[in-house]
Formats: structure tokens, C-alpha cells, sequence
């Protein structure tokens, strides 16, 4: 007996006693039957009877275990993903947005890549020599790889792409790293040699990150103008299908992928400006997969019906989020003022209120606990006596009496941004308004659609502060960001962050493959960005994704959850779409 079937133990000795007397009146009748001369009939009645009184007394058994689901790969259905920006263009080394970025992912690849546990592994590249003191790299290609449109992918691919990003005419934010080489040659259709001037650290893994452009399709002409940037041609496992603007994109799997067709039919990437709107697509099962917020997370999915259609992850994202301030205008040109500002904001009250405890205070440009991650850098406590303090020493008082501290007839008043669809920036940026306000310092928050977030207010420096984040990758080298060269229009140090010793710590540090010599190079670096705070670095978040319990071959690792994402599948009895929607 089951005695989870029964609501009480008198329940369960009620329906035991039943049982008994079943079986005895079963045997008075077998006995009466063997004494009669028409056994066979009586024979047949008794087991009708048998079979009657049986199913009337078991009403409640347990139901016969069914087969078992087959739970092995099958190629088909359709993950439906979200984001809350549409892409802006598909050709990675002209993107500087995460949506086109995460698409373009799955479309093209690099020649190298990182695997579940970052460590460098082959991709484009089967294999390399590094000679020179790491300034020679000569890459073996693979012959087994084609592009989506069935040509066939060779050196004079990665030879066209690697031109193409140093070109003075193409509008990128990622050329500096291949500006450093100094000569590229091919050796043969499947060999590529690449020569530096010095060493430079993160070399290899750079030809990771540029994702190689196919020669045929954009040789001789512009590509900022190219339709790749809205119909791109990879070698990846997915190949593009369609792109509706503001609504959805879709990529199909590759049939003719060097690593193998992936089981997923297609996946289908819907723009949703917002995350709530977002959740609620998740639950209705309009949505495979989302980043979860934390309240999300521990109060709005426990449910046993929520539980049952997805699973949920938990780990340190490799990103944090900051308060960055445009160093070009007053008063943000001032250390005194963006010191008095992160004395002024409460880092723990915001992992609290906006990350109800689900991360970690963020004080510079790399992850907490890793081996780059200098933990003695100076730290802001929230203090805001020491802001006004500090604020004072540098004119700022309230003259008149409204509450606002002022200096030289104006008050200090500015506005932060952030991007339309993340409710975690707008609170935080609520929060630091309230603690600003506590100092005197009038805040006004505006919330605006992502691509023109990007196009006219980030990209032009357009901005008093801004509420964004960045990715931490696993490479120190943090020159993109943070050099002076990239203070330019359309460069990722938007903030206008110059400083002579940091351009020259930022150079040493990616010149030398000696661990120890970099790592004082990025210790140094911190203690820098530390004390003249260009950014606010508010927290690292915990990565909360949930996923549809239908997708298989998820697997927790370092690197998180989608490094596989090509490999993932369902099972054919879980399968949801048989076309892509």
C-alpha cells in the first residue's frame, strides 16, 4: 500500500479492513462454486465478479506507470528568445550593441573561441603554431567549412575581414587590436600567418572575437552600406531568415555546419521593450528563456505549474553596472565631485532594494574573486556627511535655502539616462536619485528606447550621467574601454577618459605574456580608476536564467549556460513547433 494515498492513518486501516473482507467473501464463493455441479459457468461469473468488486474497491490506486519519455537528441522545434533592444546591424565589427551582437554570434565565428571553462579550443582555426615569443601566430584553418550561401570559406576570408577592420573607412569600435599587427600574410588557401611588433597578450583570443566576413560577397565594396547589415551570409550553426524591425528576427539551422546541423530547427529572437512584459510572455509559454530579476526569481516562480515548465539557474554574471559620468562637463570634470557621489550612493542598499541580495558590490572593470581582481582598492563607503564634506570643498552649498547646494549661481542639477525595458537600472536609478537628493544634489532620470539610447545620446557622448553595464571578459586587457584613443565619437570609452598612466599601464599590460607583470600592470590600473571614480561601479548581479524544461543538453559551467547553445535540443515527444513560427 501507497500511504500517500490516503489523507489520514484511520483513512488507510478503514480501506485495509475493506480489503479483507473483500477477500473473504472471494473465497466463500470459490468454495459454494466447487461444490456445484456447473462449475464452469459459476467459474466464469466469479471472475466477473472478481473484476467488478476489484475496481469498485481500488477507485484510487495508483494509476499503471506509463512509458518512458525518450529523452534522447532529435532535430526539430523552435527556442523563441527575447530582447528588449532590436539589433542595429549584423555585421559584428560595425555593432556596438548587445542585441546585434548575440545574434550575429550564432551566424558567424572567429578562428578561435572559448570553451565551457574559457579556455581558448578551435573554431574557424583547427589548430596553431604561436612562434617569436608569441609574436608570430600562424593558423591551420579547416577545409570542411562553408558559407551560407555554399561558397567555400578560406584564407582569403580571414585575410579580407582583417583588412577590412583596420580600414580607416570602416566605422568600428574594435580595430585597435589588429592595428598592432605588423604583417599578415596567407601561406596558402588554409593557412594564415599573422606577425607583431611585440607581444601582445591577448593576441589569440582576439582572433576570437573578430568574426570573420565573407570576401566574395563584400570585396570592392562599402561595408557600412552592405546588406549584410540586415541579410548576413556566415559560416555559423545558425544562418539568417528573417528580420521584421521592432518585432523579430529568426535564424534557421545550418545544414551544412562543420560541427554538425543543430538539432534546433531555428530560433525565433522577439523584441520586447520590456522585461515585465517579458515575464509574462515566459509564463504563458510565449517565451523559452529569460534573465530573470530577483524578484522574479524568488518570489513570482515557485509555483509547482512554474517549476514544471522551467528550470532555473543561478551564478555571478560576468558583468557589472555602473553610474558613468561625461568627463567633459562640469562638475563631473571635478575628482571632488564624482568622489562626493559614490560617498553618496548606497551600493548595499541597491544589491538590497533593486537586487534583493542576489549580488555583489562592484568596485572596478573585473569580477570579484577572480585572480585579476584587485581587492585592496580604495573603497567609497556610503557616507553622506564626508559628501557634503567633500562637496563643499569644492564650492558647492545651498546659498538659498531650497534644498539644492549651488555654486556660482547654479544649482547642481543633472539627469541620469538608461535604457527603456530594464526595471533593475530604472530602480537603481530611483535610489541613487533619493540619495542624491540627501546631499543636495537635484536628480532627474530619463528612460529612452535602446537603439536610440545608443545612436544619439551614448555614441555622441550626448549625456550629464548614464546607467549601463558591461560585459567582464576573461582577458584583463581593458584598452577599448578605457584608453584615451577610444574617446572618439562612436568609441566605447564614451565617458571621455584620459589619463597618460593608465594609457600606459593599459599598453604594458597587453605587451607581455609574463602573469605577473600584467597582473601589477591591471592591480595598478584599478587603484587609479578607484581613486578618480569616472564611474560610480555600483554591483555584480547574479545571472538568473529560466529556461523551458522541454530544452535539453543545458549544462552549467564558467563560462554559464548558452556557451553550447548550438547543441542544445528537445526531445521529439516535448517538441512544441513544427515550422518556425
Amino acid at each position: 500500500m501507497n500511504a500517500g494515498l490516503f489523507r489520514t492513518a484511520d483513512d488507510f486501516f478503514i480501506r485495509e479492513a475493506s480489503d479483507t473482507l473483500f477477500f473473504t467473501l472471494c473465497s466463500a464463493i470459490v468454495q459454494r462454486i466447487m461444490k456445484s455441479t456447473y462449475k464452469l459457468i459459476a467459474l466464469v461469473f466469479l471472475l466477473l465478479s472478481i473484476v467488478a468488486c476489484s475496481n469498485e474497491n481500488h477507485k484510487e490506486q495508483i494509476p499503471a506507470p506509463k512509458a518512458a519519455v525518450d529523452l534522447s537528441p532529435a532535430p526539430g522545434d523552435v527556442l523563441v528568445l527575447s530582447s528588449i533592444g532590436d539589433a542595429s546591424n549584423l555585421i559584428p565589427m560595425l555593432s556596438t550593441d548587445s542585441a546585434s551582437h548575440e545574434v550575429a554570434g550564432l551566424i558567424y565565428n572567429g578562428l578561435v573561441k572559448y570553451d565551457k571553462d574559457y579556455n581558448i579550443v578551435p573554431d574557424l582555426a583547427r589548430s596553431w603554431d604561436i612562434e617569436n615569443d608569441g609574436k608570430l601566430i600562424r593558423f591551420h584553418l579547416r577545409r570542411d567549412v562553408y558559407w551560407h550561401d555554399g561558397w567555400k570559406f578560406t584564407a582569403r576570408d580571414v585575410m579580407f575581414t582583417y583588412m577590412t577592420i583596420i580600414d580607416p573607412k570602416t566605422p568600428t569600435a574594435y580595430a585597435d587590436d589588429y592595428k598592432l599587427v605588423k604583417k599578415a600574410r596567407i601561406i596558402d588557401d588554409y593557412t594564415f600567418e599573422v606577425t607583431y611588433d611585440k607581444p601582445f597578450a591577448p593576441a589569440l583570443i582576439s582572433w576570437g572575437a573578430l568574426q570573420i566576413m565573407p570576401e566574395h560577397l563584400l570585396k570592392g565594396r562599402d561595408i557600412s552600406t552592405s546588406d549584410l547589415a540586415r541579410k548576413p551570409v556566415g559560416t555559423g550553426p545558425f544562418q539568417f531568415r528573417t528580420w521584421e524591425t521592432g518585432t523579430r528576427i529568426v535564424v534557421q539551422a545550418n545544414e551544412r555546419y562543420y560541427d554538425g546541423r543543430p538539432p534546433l530547427m531555428g530560433i525565433l529572437y522577439r523584441i520586447i521593450p520590456d522585461q515585465n512584459t517579458v515575464f509574462m510572455e515566459l509564463k504563458a509559454g510565449n517565451v523559452d528563456f529569460m534573465g530573470l530579476t530577483p524578484l522574479q526569481y524568488l518570489r513570482q516562480t515557485n509555483t509547482a505549474d512554474f517549476k514544471a515548465r522551467y528550470t532555473k539557474y543561478k551564478y555571478l554574471a560576468d558583468g557589472y553596472t555602473f553610474l558613468g559620468f561625461n568627463l567633459t562637463k562640469p562638475p563631473f570634470n571635478d575628482i571632488r565631485v564624482r568622489q562626493a557621489i559614490a560617498h553618496a550612493v548606497d551600493k548595499q542598499e541597491i544589491i538590497k532594494g533593486v537586487l534583493m541580495g542576489l549580488g555583489e558590490e562592484a568596485v572596478g572593470p573585473y569580477k570579484p574573486g577572480t585572480k585579476w581582481f584587485n581587492e585592496a582598492v580604495k573603497r567609497y563607503p556610503y557616507d553622506p556627511n564626508k559628501a557634503r564634506e567633500m562637496l563643499k570643498e569644492a564650492g558647492y552649498e545651498d546659498r538659498n535655502g531650497d534644498g539644492i547646494i549651488d555654486k556660482d549661481g547654479k544649482p547642481f542639477s543633472f539627469t541620469i539616462i538608461t535604457n527603456q525595458g530594464n526595471p533593475l537600472r530604472e530602480k537603481t536609478a530611483q535610489i541613487i536619485q533619493e540619495r542624491l537628493k540627501a546631499v543636495g544634489i537635484e536628480t532627474k532620470i530619463r528612460i529612452v528606447e535602446w537603439t536610440v539610447f545608443l545612436k544619439e545620446h551614448v555614441n555622441k557622448t550626448n549625456f550629464d550621467a548614464v546607467i549601463l553595464g558591461w560585459n567582464i571578459l576573461q582577458d584583463p586587457d581593458n584598452f577599448t574601454v578605457w584608453h584615451s584613443s577610444n574617446s572618439r565619437p562612436g568609441g566605447l570609452n564614451f565617458v571621455q577618459y584620459k589619463n597618460p598612466e593608465v594609457d600606459k599601464l593599459l599598453e604594458e599590460g597587453r605587451q607581455t605574456f609574463d602573469e605577473e607583470k600584467r597582473k601589477r600592470c591591471y592591480f595598478k590600473f584599478q587603484e587609479i580608476l578607484a581613486e578618480q571614480q569616472p564611474y560610480v561601479f555600483l554591483y555584480v548581479p547574479y545571472s538568473l536564467p529560466a529556461v523551458s524544461s522541454r530544452v535539453h543538453n543545458i549544462k552549467p559551467a564558467p563560462a554559464g549556460i548558452t556557451y553550447n547553445l548550438e547543441k542544445w535540443y528537445v526531445p521529439k515527444a516535448m517538441q512544441k513547433y513544427n515550422v518556425i513560427p
